[in-house]
């Protein structure tokens, strides 16, 4: 799923996702109308992946482009307004309820990535990893730098100011404990539907928390390039075939020195920390606490990853990481 901004050529953002989704069946609405976003359909080829990617992008830049509009890049609203939000559907409450709280902290663009894992305690395994390891993903797609007109200090601005809910979420030590956690989440109100949980990673499914069959990966920024958008991808996805293949060697709660508790705060630690600096963040290894760069953690897997890659195929999809990791993300190159 890819969220994205629309605007005039100078940057100015304007929305028209009311329209946008009156028009293309694949386009949804946010609950801010500057921000749309559209949904590929799963394919385990990434040359198909390329194309879906692709196709509805180019049909909405040519209707755009007849309103004296296009496609922005970037994943805030970086020439601004975020003083005020821009109703989708006024009359919603559930978006009424999104204004009231987070006001345009939810107003960003980024990319989604789902990965199908039919097996619950092996997915929940795999939300455990990347959890861990989410800040590496952020460092690779940061592309939020600016803030209505400004630099704001952050290569990630939107991970920066996007509001976590709820503000504590354990490692889910296994399917019971996730339903168990969700279930109270509902009856306090911290969650109002089971949507509602906004993390780096998350578990999908159609009838989540119950039936759950796929893993969704939430912290990235937007990526407008789609090879290193697949790219990135194709990192993620190694790294669970990496987990499938032996949960034994891979799994936090298995294998690493910090307890349960301790996990999730260097979590939001190394989180922040890649939203700031990106690839060269000091992040904390979540098997033993040490302090290494984000960018050598990259590199150090890719190594790793590298006969895996070679077998799967997916070693051309990982080439556009070269030059993402010498010539920087797209916050450090702009």
């Amino acid at each position: 799923m890819l969220e994205l901004f629309t605007g005039r050529a100078d940057g100015t953002v304007e929305g028209c996702s009311v329209e946008a989704a009156a028009t293309f069946a694949d386009v949804v609405t946010e609950p801010d109308r500057r921000n749309l976003e559209y949904t590929t359909a799963p394919h385990p080829d990434y040359s198909e992946q390329l194309c879906r990617l692709l196709r509805p992008r180019r049909r909405l830049r040519s209707w755009l482009q007849g309103r004296g509009l296009t496609l922005l890049p970037g994943s805030c609203l970086s020439l601004g307004d975020s003083s005020r939000f821009d109703r989708s559907d006024p009359g919603n409450p559930y978006h009424d309820f999104i204004e009231q709280a987070y006001g345009s902290r939810v107003v960003t663009a980024s990319v989604h990535i789902n990965f199908g894992i039919p097996d619950p305690e092996l997915l929940l395994a795999a939300c455990r990893l990347l959890r861990c390891e989410a800040a590496l993903l952020l460092a690779l797609s940061a592309s939020s730098p600016f803030l209505d007109g400004a630099a704001s200090g952050f290569h990630s601005q939107r991970w920066q100011q996007f509001p976590l809910t709820p503000e504590r979420v354990p490692l889910f030590e296994n399917h019971t404990h996730y339903i168990r956690w969700v279930e109270a989440q509902l009856r306090s109100g911290a969650m109002r539907n089971v949507r509602h949980l906004w993390c780096s990673v998350r578990p999908n499914g159609e009838s989540r928390p119950y039936g759950i069959n796929r893993i969704e990966l939430r912290i990235c920024d937007l990526v407008v390039d789609p090879l290193q958008l697949l790219a990135i991808t194709a990192f993620a996805e190694l790294r669970l075939l990496q987990l499938l293949a032996a949960p034994e060697q891979l799994d936090p709660l298995r294998v690493s020195r910090l307890d349960a508790q301790a996990l999730p705060a260097l979590i939001r630690r190394n989180d922040r920390a890649a939203a700031r600096a990106s690839l060269d963040a000091p992040l904390r290894h979540w098997r033993d606490g040490a302090t290494l760069i984000a960018r050598h953690w990259i590199n150090a897997l890719r190594e790793e990853m590298a006969p895996l890659a070679a077998r799967t195929g997916l070693d051309r999809w990982l080439a556009p990481l070269d030059k993402l990791l010498s010539q920087g993300n797209t916050a450090m190159r702009w």
